[in-house]
């Protein structure tokens, strides 16, 4: 069933990489025209158009929906298999944390390839340079995934750690450049971000108090300490005067 996976993945991975690359090749033949120009275009006003304006919010939704929403979903998921213990619910959370980080790898590369196919990509802003490892990146990562070693094996933790490194930076640099791209659309465009900035702040802080109260959850519910069939709460050790004044008088 691995064998089986990795041999999919491999398949659409070349598929992808293809898609990714005939523009390039394309472009590389007018190299000499904007080399020029692009000096001078990137100052100017960029003129939107209905295409083009149609073009650029589709690359943002593409590239919100993919690592601003689902990959820090994915990650939720996958932490929640560390208080489960059946077999069954680690199954499907295994499973939905696979599908819905191949989604989100899926959605990235079309945002990708619409960039590169509409988009002049000359790599002069940190907006653009960013973009392209974040690309890089995100394709290595399920790679990694793929290729886990066994539990036992002494590569795990190691494996367990670059996959968890490029698990978490990848949203994090992700999210970055998305505050990025809002800021280069207002300044190529002169248009207020100022409501969507709002939006997507007020949604990485939702998702970051998730991911923080998922390590406080277990803490908080074990402070009550369970002794036999009672519960023993911080206030139980105290007594009341009446009480202590029964055991004074049985004493004497």
């Amino acid at each position: 069933m691995l064998a089986l996976e990795r041999g999919l993945f491999m398949r659409l991975a070349s598929f992808l990489i293809l898609i990714l690359l005939a523009p390039l090749v394309d472009s590389s033949r007018h190299l000499h025209k904007p080399i020029q120009s692009h000096k001078t275009r990137q100052h100017e006003p960029l003129k939107l158009t209905p295409k083009l304006s149609l073009q650029i919010k589709l690359h943002a939704f593409l590239l919100w929906a993919s690592i601003g929403f689902l990959m820090p979903v994915g990650i939720i998921i996958i932490r929640m298999s560390n208080r489960v213990k059946c077999g069954k619910r680690l199954n499907v959370l295994f499973y939905s944390h696979v599908i819905v980080q191949m989604t989100a790898v899926l959605l990235a590369t079309a945002g990708a390839v619409l960039s590169i196919v509409n988009f002049e990509n000359f790599f002069n802003n940190t907006h653009q340079r960013a973009g392209l490892v974040v690309y890089v990146l995100i394709w290595i990562q399920p790679l990694i995934g793929f290729l886990r070693p066994h539990r036992g094996v002494k590569a795990r933790s190691i494996w367990y750690f670059v996959h968890w490194l490029l698990g978490t930076g990848i949203p994090i640099l992700g999210i970055i450049n998305i505050y990025i791209g809002l800021h280069t659309y207002q300044e190529r465009t002169s248009r207020s971000v100022r409501l969507w900035t709002v939006l997507f702040t007020a949604e990485v802080v939702i998702i970051a108090f998730i991911y923080l109260f998922q390590d406080r959850w277990d803490y908080m519910m074990k402070q009550g300490v369970s002794l036999g069939e009672e519960q023993v709460r911080p206030t139980d050790h105290l007594t009341s005067p009446s009480t202590s004044q029964k055991e004074l008088a049985s004493i004497s």
